[in-house]
C-alpha cells in the first residue's frame, strides 16, 4: 500500500512538532480566535458540542465530532476529517502539537494537504515563539 493510504481512512496526512511553550498556552492558541483563523479559517469561536455545525470564511462547512478541552478537537472539513491534538512534551515548557487529516481523495490531495499543514505548523510556531 502506498505511503499515506490506509484501509480504513483512505488517504491521510499527519504532521507534528514540539513547540517550546506549555501545553495550556498551545491549546489556548490553537482553539482561540487567532489560532482558529490560522489553521481552520474560522472567524469567531468554534462550537464545542458534538454534532454542532461550523462554517469557514471560504464557505467550507463541517461539524464537530469531538472536543476534549486541553487535549483534542476532531471535526469534519468538507468530506475529510481533521484532528488537532496537544500532548505534553519532554518538559513542562514543551508541547507536542499534531494536525491529522484523513479521508482525502487521492495522493495529490494528500501532498497538497501535507504542504498546507506544514505551513500551518510553521505559522503556529512563529506565533508562539
Amino acid at each position: 500500500m502506498p505511503t499515506g493510504l490506509t484501509q480504513d481512512a483512505g488517504w491521510e496526512i499527519g504532521v507534528s512538532r514540539t513547540i517550546h511553550r506549555p501545553l495550556t498556552a498551545v491549546w489556548e492558541f490553537v482553539t482561540g480566535p487567532k489560532g482558529l483563523a490560522l489553521w481552520l479559517g474560522v472567524d469567531g469561536p468554534l462550537p464545542t458540542e458534538k454534532g454542532a455545525p461550523y462554517r469557514t470564511t471560504d464557505g467550507t462547512g463541517g461539524e464537530i465530532r469531538g472536543y476534549r478541552p486541553g487535549d483534542r478537537v476532531r471535526l469534519t472539513y468538507g468530506p475529510s476529517t481533521v484532528q488537532v491534538a496537544v500532548a505534553p512534551g519532554s518538559s513542562e515548557d514543551r508541547t507536542v502539537l499534531r494536525f491529522h487529516q484523513e479521508r482525502l481523495a487521492c495522493a495529490e490531495e494528500r501532498a497538497e494537504r501535507r504542504a498546507y499543514w506544514k505551513g500551518v505548523m510553521d505559522r503556529v510556531q512563529a506565533e508562539l515563539t
